[in-house]
């Protein structure tokens, strides 16, 4: 790909992306929109989509941001449904997809059925985020699919590969694709669980804060291709090694952890917006070559499969929802019973992605024999529109099912509860250290310096507590929100004059840098705010 179409995909899906957060459509859906329509449009290049260009250099960060971002602890306490749906539920859909395809094709080949069927079976992890991010799912359904998602194309490559050595002639066998199953499963986990803790030593001992982003951008990159060099799965690698950063990530310095949340935030942002626009502009791309498939056949064969796909969700989700609880009586006693609504959320926000359109480009051209791959042409587009229709169907239909379902949310009240109490008992532990600490004479500070520590101290923890008070009746906000408000506009004097100062040339740009700094610091701790 040139450098003007790369810069254009990617300042058009940012600024698109930018533009649906005014707008209640989802950014993912309204960029595959927009690149379906500006697909056919005069003068636009073509873009397609490269598998050596979307495994090792697309899917790496986009796992290692979504993985670090996950809870190690909540993903350990939900391991049975993650195990289920990413393992489980994508070599059932493998299977079931496959057959269903080599039934309703005419003359396409069990194993290039079984090739589609692998294609399309893992949800995606771009997708099921950022949805789910979108529209507030609850927080164990949130942990489920991001789960699934994190694992499931691992299970999915691999599924892939062993119908791919069968369809183009290797002579693949059950034995050997399990295998090749467990070496790529236990062999990417063993390469995440090697890497993780020197990468974790090595991160705690860089001690300055833009060496240390440097190595956080090159984690995936290097996780993902040490695995893959020996036939493991580099996804599960990477997420290995990010699920344990993301644990211990309070072990690197306070600098580093501003640095990199702003950028990964950014990266991720980027990445995302440009990886759905893709999705979009793939459309003349599979349209190409169908040849005896077009028209009618091809359209009959495109809803049929996404039926299949979908319906084949919710066959595997609702017994591996009730039937652990059956079988055994340890899972009853611990966990409370689930309503038929959690299951059918998850069954319904399986969507497809760009993980599926990559590994349908990666299908070789031709077999072992010189032969044209069976049916090549019609497994892109059978992906594409199956991705295209649950993004489409399934991704705007969910936050109007979620809401007809009245789901319970999240607790904010209850979160916030919890935050104050953590809050209050670290207060408690500083303020015995502060005690400690001035009772030496070689910490000796001035009485205003030392209230000023203290008065820190307290207005953290009440911070906390005021959200929980009384809203002011004038402008219904916190007496926590009007501090911050007030503070902020404090801050923004101080940040106008010493421009001011740098106009006139009081001061230099240097020491304005400084001043700037110091003001942001104080501001991003006055204020919170959630971007997202």
């Amino acid at each position: 790909m040139h450098v003007m179409p790369l810069l254009l995909l990617v300042a058009g899906s940012v600024a698109i992306a930018g533009a649906a957060r005014r707008t209640p459509v989802p950014a993912p859906l309204l960029l595959v929109a927009v690149g379906l329509a500006v697909s056919y449009v005069p003068g636009v290049p073509e873009y397609t989509l490269d598998p050596d260009v979307v495994l090792p250099l697309l899917l790496p960060p986009l796992l290692y941001t979504a993985a670090t971002d996950s809870s190690y602890l909540d993903l350990r306490a939900q391991v049975r449904p993650v195990a289920l749906l990413s393992v489980g539920y994508v070599l059932f859909a493998t299977l079931v997809v496959g057959w269903a395809a080599y039934l309703i094709v005419p003359g396409l080949p069990l194993a290039a059925a079984l090739v589609l069927g692998a294609v399309v079976a893992p949800p995606d992890a771009v997708a099921a985020t950022a949805v789910a991010r979108r529209v507030g799912l609850p927080s164990r359904i949130t942990t489920i699919l991001q789960g699934e998602s994190l694992v499931n194309d691992a299970t999915a490559i691999t599924a892939y590969k062993v119908a791919l050595a069968a369809a183009v002639g290797e002579g693949a066998t059950w034995a050997g694709g399990i295998g090749e199953f467990l070496l790529a499963a236990l062999g990417g986990v063993g390469i995440g669980l090697v890497l993780m803790v020197p990468i974790h030593w090595l991160r705690t001992h860089l001690k300055e804060p833009l060496l240390q982003n440097s190595l956080s951008l090159l984690i995936p990159f290097f996780a993902y291709a040490v695995a893959e060099q020996v036939h493991a799965s580099g996804v599960l690698a990477v997420v290995v090694v990010a699920l344990y950063l993301g644990h211990r990530s309070w072990q690197v310095d306070f600098a580093t952890r501003l640095q990199e949340a702003a950028v990964w935030k950014m990266v991720a942002f980027i990445l995302e917006s440009a990886v759905f626009a893709l999705i979009g502009l793939q459309l003349p791309v599979v349209l190409k070559g169908l040849g005896e498939y077009e028209g009618l056949s091809a359209a009959w064969y495109a809803v049929a499969l996404f039926l299949v796909v979908v319906v084949t969700r919710f066959v595997w989700v609702y017994p591996g929802t009730y039937l652990p609880r059956l079988l055994s009586a340890r899972i009853r006693e611990r966990e409370a019973d689930p309503t038929w609504k959690g299951p059918f959320v998850v069954g319904w926000a399986g969507m497809r992605g760009v993980v599926s359109l990559a590994i349908a480009f990666s299908i070789p051209e031709t077999l072992h024999g010189g032969e044209d791959f069976p049916g090549r042409n019609l497994i892109l587009f059978l992906t594409f529109t199956t991705v295209i229709g649950t993004l489409v169907v399934q991704g705007l239909t969910l936050p109007p099912l979620i809401r007809l379902l009245k789901l319970p949310g999240r607790d904010a009240h209850a979160e916030t509860l919890a935050e104050a109490n953590a809050q209050a008992q670290a207060s408690r532990a500083a303020e015995q250290r502060l005690d400690e600490l001035l009772g030496d004479e070689r910490n000796a500070l001035p009485p205003p310096l030392a209230d000023r520590l203290r008065t820190v101290l307290e207005r953290r923890r009440n911070a906390v507590w005021e959200r929980l008070g009384a809203a002011n009746p004038v402008t219904g906000e916190t007496a926590d929100d009007t501090y911050r408000r007030l503070s902020r506009a404090m801050i923004g004097t101080e940040r106008a004059v010493f421009v001011k100062l740098r106009d006139g040339r009081y001061i230099d740009d240097e020491m304005l840098r400084t001043l700037l700094r110091r003001l942001d610091l104080e501001e991003a701790a006055a204020y919170r705010e959630t971007i997202t």
